[in-house]
C-alpha cells in the first residue's frame, strides 16, 4: 500500500481509504437501514487492515456503521492500527447541546475514547458556520482537541465552490472532505477547491472517487470502447482511481468496497499509485469518455440515499438510476430497471406518487431539482403500457411474497 504524509501532523495515510457508508449487506439501502451482512463486513475490514489501509471513513447518520466498525476493530484489536473518520450530523442539531450529545454517541458507537479525524457533515455555506459559531463550535472543537477527543477537525462539503473557498478561510481546518472525481472536475469544490486546499497545507480526502460506481459500472458502451482502446489491461474503476492518484493533492481516496474482489482490485490499483503517472494519450482518454459520460448521464444522482425515505413513498435513486440507464444503455433496459424497482415490490414506488413536498430536496447533497426530475421520469416510463402493468404488478408480488 502506498501512504500519503498528513502536511499538517506527520500522519501516514493509506492513499486509498474505506468508505463505510455502503458496507456490504443485503440491500443497496444498507448505509440507511442497518442491514448488514456482519460476518462479511469483519472479513472485509480485517482484510483491508492487512493490505494495509488504515483510514476508515463512516458517519452517525450511516445507521449501524459506526457500531460495526467500532466492534470489529476491536474483537480484532485493530484500533491502533487505523484511522477512524467520523462525522457531526449537522442537520439533526438544532441547539449547542447537540454537539456533546452526538459526539459521545459516535464514542459509545465506536468503542473508542477519541475520533482521529473529526468532520461536520455536509457543511455547505457559510450561513451555516456562522449560525455554529454562534453555538461556539469554535471553543468547543479546541476544547475536544486539547482533550485529545478530537485529533484533527475538519468538514465534509457538498455546495457550491465560493461557498467551498470561503469556509476555507473562515477556520484554522486540519483537513476537508470533498467529492471528486473526473466527471464532476469542475462540480461542487471541484478543482479549484482541491488545489486551494493544499495550498494552504489541509490534506484533502476524496468521496465518490467513481460517482456511487457508475463510473465503474454503468458507463455507455462508447466511454467502456475507448477505455478499452487506450489500455485494455485496465478496467473503467482502475481509470477511475488513476485520474485521482495522479493529482499530487489528493491526500486519500475513499471507496465503498462491499465485495473481496472490489478490495482486492481497488489495493493493487492503489499500489501502483504514483503522481503524475497518466500520459498525454491517458488525459485524452479520460476527457473523451467525460465527454460521453456527460452526454448520456442525465440525473447526476450518485445513489447516497440521502433524500430517503419519501414521505410519498417514492424509491428517488432507483427513479434516476433507472433514467439514466435508458439513456446510457438503452431504452428496454431502463424501463425494465423502473418496472422491477418500482412496481415489484411490497409497495408501488414510482416517479408519479411524488407529491412535491421538497423535503427530498432540502438534503440532496448534490443540490438537485428532485421534483423537477422526477417529473420527467413520469413522462419517460409511465405511459399505457406502465399503467396496465401497474394494475396486474400487485397480483405477482403478492404471489411471490
Amino acid at each position: 500500500m502506498k501512504y500519503n504524509i498528513n502536511p499538517k501532523n506527520g500522519d501516514r495515510l493509506s492513499v486509498l481509504g474505506y468508505g463505510c457508508m455502503r458496507f456490504a449487506g443485503d440491500s443497496i439501502v444498507t448505509s440507511f437501514s442497518g442491514r448488514f451482512d456482519a460476518k462479511k463486513v469483519e472479513q472485509l475490514i480485517v482484510s483491508a487492515v492487512e493490505q494495509g489501509i488504515n483510514y476508515f471513513d463512516t458517519a452517525y447518520i450511516y445507521t449501524g456503521s459506526e457500531e460495526i466498525l467500532g466492534s470489529v476493530l476491536k474483537k480484532h484489536n485493530l484500533r491502533d492500527q487505523v484511522y477512524i473518520a467520523t462525522k457531526m450530523p449537522l442537520f439533526l442539531c438544532r441547539k449547542a447541546e447537540d454537539l456533546d450529545k452526538f459526539f459521545d454517541k459516535h464514542l459509545e458507537h465506536l468503542q473508542t475514547d477519541h475520533i482521529d479525524y473529526y468532520l461536520l457533515h455536509m457543511l455547505g455555506d457559510m450561513k451555516t458556520w456562522n449560525t455554529l459559531c454562534d453555538w461556539g463550535i469554535r471553543e468547543w472543537a479546541e476544547k475536544k482537541k486539547k482533550s485529545g477527543q478530537i485529533q484533527n477537525f475538519g468538514f465534509s462539503f457538498h455546495g457550491a465552490q465560493d461557498e467551498f473557498l470561503a469556509l476555507l478561510n473562515a477556520y484554522d481546518w486540519d483537513f476537508c472532505q470533498i467529492q471528486y472525481n473526473y466527471s464532476d472536475e469542475n462540480y461542487q469544490a471541484g478543482v479549484t477547491g482541491l488545489k486551494a486546499a493544499a495550498a494552504k497545507g489541509i490534506p484533502v480526502m476524496i468521496m465518490e472517487p467513481l460517482l456511487g460506481g457508475k463510473l465503474a459500472k454503468n458507463l455507455p458502451k462508447a466511454a467502456v470502447k475507448r477505455f478499452a482502446q487506450a489500455d485494455p489491461g485496465l478496467s473503467p474503476a482502475a481509470w477511475g482511481f488513476r485520474w485521482l492518484y495522479n493529482q499530487p493533492e489528493v491526500t486519500v481516496v475513499l471507496s465503498g468496497m462491499n465485495e473481496q474482489e472490489q478490495l482486492d482490485d481497488n489495493v493493487k490499483i492503489a499500489d501502483t499509485a504514483v503522481h503524475g503517472m497518466l500520459s498525454e494519450a491517458d488525459q485524452a482518454a479520460i476527457r473523451d469518455v467525460r465527454e460521453i459520460f456527460k452526454a448520456s448521464y442525465k440525473v447526476h444522482c450518485t445513489g447516497c440515499h440521502y433524500c430517503m425515505p419519501c414521505p410519498a413513498g417514492v424509491n428517488i435513486p432507483a427513479c434516476f438510476t433507472s433514467y439514466n440507464t435508458r439513456y446510457s444503455i438503452s431504452k428496454s433496459q431502463g424501463m425494465i430497471q423502473y418496472y422491477m424497482s418500482t412496481l415489484m415490490s411490497d409497495k408501488p414506488s414510482y416517479a408519479g406518487l411524488c407529491k412535491e413536498c421538497g423535503k427530498c430536496e432540502k438534503h440532496c447533497p448534490q443540490n438537485l431539482p428532485i421534483r423537477e426530475n422526477l417529473k420527467a421520469v413520469s413522462r419517460e416510463f409511465e405511459g399505457v403500457l406502465f399503467k396496465a402493468t401497474k394494475t396486474v404488478a400487485p397480483l405477482f408480488v403478492k404471489k411471490k411474497m
